[in-house]
Formats: C-alpha cells, structure tokens, sequence
C-alpha cells in the first residue's frame, strides 16, 4: 500500500486509498488521503474538542471544571453578569452582540454570589468560553438536557449572526445565552452550565438511505421498520408505565429552582402527574408546559451523535423538544443503556391540541463523527439520564 494513505474500516464500511468503496459520491465525508492535508468531515469528538482548546481555537476565561467536555460536545457556562433585556434579539450581520446590549439592556444583573432569573424575563449574559474557529469548522448550540426540562428556554448568539444557536464556519469572537425562564424561576451562577456547544467540519448527517442501512446494523430504535424521512420519525407513548404515569405537567407560580443543585426539589411541589387515560390522549393547554416520553427507545452508536429536530409546524401547533443533543453512547448497551427513551419537553401555542398515542412528534437526526471518542456517554461519565425512561430534571426528587 502507498505510504500515506490509509486503509481502515469506520462506520461499516470499507475505505482505502480516501475512496469510499461502497458509496463513491460520499468521499468527502469519510477518510482522505493523509497527504493531501484534508481533514474527515464529522462532529468532532471529546479529544478533538481538548485539541481545540490547547491550540486556542476555544478560549477559557476560567479553567474548564470537570465533566464540561462530553463524548461530542463542550458544556458552556455562565459569565459573572446577565442583563435584563427589553426583549429577544439577533444582532444582524453588521453589530456586534456588546452594541445592541447598550441599546437594549435595561439592567445589569451581578451573578459572582447567584442571582434569581425571573419567569418571562429575558437574560443575556456572556459566557465564559469565546472562539477562534479556523475556516473548516463551524458549530451549533442547544441546551443541556436539564435546562430543557426546567421550561428554560436558552439559545447562543453571537456577533453578526443572523441565526440563533449556529455559530459560522471560522468565527472569532465572544458567545453569549439568552436565557428566558418560561415556568419557574432559577437560581444560576457564575460557571452554572446551561448550554452546549457542538463543533463540525463539513456537512456529516446521514442521508436516509445511510441512515436506514445504520439502523440495520445497529438498530438505532426499538422498531424493526422505523419511518426514516429526514431523519428517525419519534411518537409519543400516553399509555403509561405500569402505574399508568405517562407524564407530568408543571405547576404554575411554584418555587425557586437551583439550576446547580440536584435533588433539591420535591416533585410534587413542581409537577402534577398525568395518568393514562381511556382515550388514550392528551389535551395540551395553552402555555402549559408537560414532560412526556417517547414510544422508541433510541440508541446513538460510539461511530455517530444524534440531534432531536425542534417543532415541525407541519406536526402541530405545538413545539416539542428544546434540548436536541444526544451524544455518542446514548442508549447504547456496552455504556449501560440497552435503549433509552426520549423524553419530551412540550408546550402547546395558542390553543389546546389533542396528542394522539403514537403520533409523530419529531424526528431524530444522525451525524457521524470524525473519529470514534474517547468517552461515551453513560458508561465513562455517570450520565444522568442514560437507560431512561419518563424522567424529570435531576433537580427534582
């Protein structure tokens, strides 16, 4: 074989010499001839994400703390203040974030000893990571799984953007979260860990046909024939554990939460339990915020991470799912999972909609990686959500 080119066998199929022997057309996605200096397109892995930061394309204004980098993502954490804003913003391709700030803050919030962050107030605060992307990554934000559940609805901006948690292939600058808590108030912090970060190089999610041959070999969800069109359809399960639970919708003007602290609420104080009904359907009210689960248990193999897409107008008039990222080794049996539900953070718009059992609430989309991480999710991190099933934020007992 040449010296330089590589022969390995990754996501199941067969590379040699950068040509991808099963699917030609896909050759920038998979491995390139080392010598040409091309890297392999994919999200980028726990060890590729340190290699970022020891080479400065991610910048700390404090030591990273344990647990920050997961298996495909890097938790982001709060700065020291937040400012209250008039209202929800994008600074536009030609200002910065700092700039429309001074036009539209109205107070400054000091978050060095914990601050409380009102319920429909919106928050802007700087966090403590900023980038330095080189030209072939790009990257994109959602919240931590906890934050979703908590009806926190947070999103990244950053300088000149036009887009809400998507960050431009070679971006320099700071990084910001807006932050709206939706039904109960928190407690955050300087360092509280509301968000994350995804990097990429070049266009990695699966076509449906890759995406179908995948879940041949590692049967992706708990369905022998899944629905695949633009990614792995979901539906909601309403017909309940065996006590009949199949969710809980949250209370209304209840306590404060410590975004930092769990366990340290009492379930019933925050949540009503939603029991199986004889229709088995739920009515969602408007402005109501439930916790419910998915029929499928999902598994993201080591070789990929998976995204959960937001609301689909085309669905209903609801939105489904604000925290999307799901790492590599999610559900997957050797990091402890055997499957794991996907839970589901939904709040109806506008008028009440009638939830059938079964019906479609999403699609979960899968992208490959540029190489296999280092650590998994669940089995090397202690994950808390791993082999769940109907499951509240860990903050609640």
């Amino acid at each position: 074989m040449p010296l330089g080119v590589k022969h390995h066998v990754f996501y199941g199929t067969e590379i040699e010499g950068g040509r991808d022997v099963s699917n030609p057309a896909r050759i920038e996605d998979k491995d390139v001839n080392a010598q040409s200096g091309i890297e392999p397109a994919g999200v980028l892995p726990v060890q590729a994400i340190e290699k970022l930061l020891a080479e400065g394309a991610i910048s700390v204004a404090e030591p990273l703390i344990d647990g920050q980098i997961q298996p495909a993502s890097l938790d982001l954490r709060l700065g020291p203040k937040a400012y209250r804003v008039r209202a929800s913003f994008l600074p536009g391709r030609a200002v910065s974030v700092e700039a429309r700030l001074a036009d539209l803050k109205l107070h400054e919030v000091d978050l060095s000893q914990g601050a409380v962050l009102e319920t429909g107030c919106v928050y802007v605060v700087p966090l403590l990571e900023s980038l330095n992307l080189p030209e072939t990554l790009s990257a994109s934000a959602n919240p931590k799984s906890s934050t979703g559940r908590l009806d926190v609805f947070t999103r990244v901006i950053a300088d000149r953007v036009t887009a809400f948690d998507q960050i431009p292939a070679g971006y320099q600058g700071p990084l910001y979260a807006e932050i709206c808590p939706q039904t109960f108030p928190i407690l955050a912090r300087t360092g509280s860990r509301l968000t994350q970060i995804r990097f990429r190089r070049g266009m990695p999610q699966d076509t449906d046909a890759e995406l179908a041959a995948l879940h041949e070999r590692e049967r992706l969800v708990n369905t022998a024939n899944p629905d695949i069109s633009g990614g792995i359809a979901l539906s909601v399960d309403l017909t309940g554990s065996e006590t009949g639970l199949i969710g809980y919708r949250a209370k209304r003007h209840s306590g404060l939460v410590d975004v930092d602290a769990p366990g340290s609420c009492a379930i019933a104080e925050y949540w009503e339990p939603i029991n199986v009904g004889k229709q088995r359907r739920l009515i969602l009210d408007p402005d109501q915020f439930y916790i419910l689960a998915s029929k499928e248990a999902v598994h993201v193999p080591p070789t990929h991470a998976a995204e959960m897409m937001p609301f689909n107008p085309l669905v209903g008039e609801f939105r489904v799912h604000y925290a999307g990222f799901m790492d590599p080794g999610f559900g997957h049996a050797p990091a402890g999972g055997e499957g794991s539900r996907v839970v589901l953070e939904v709040r109806s718009h506008k008028v009440p909609f009638i939830l059938e059992d079964g019906q479609i609430v999403g699609r979960l989309i899968y992208e490959r990686l540029t190489e296999i991480p280092r650590l998994l999710y669940g089995r090397d991190l202690g994950s808390n959500y791993q082999a769940q099933g109907l499951k509240l934020s860990k903050h609640f007992r």
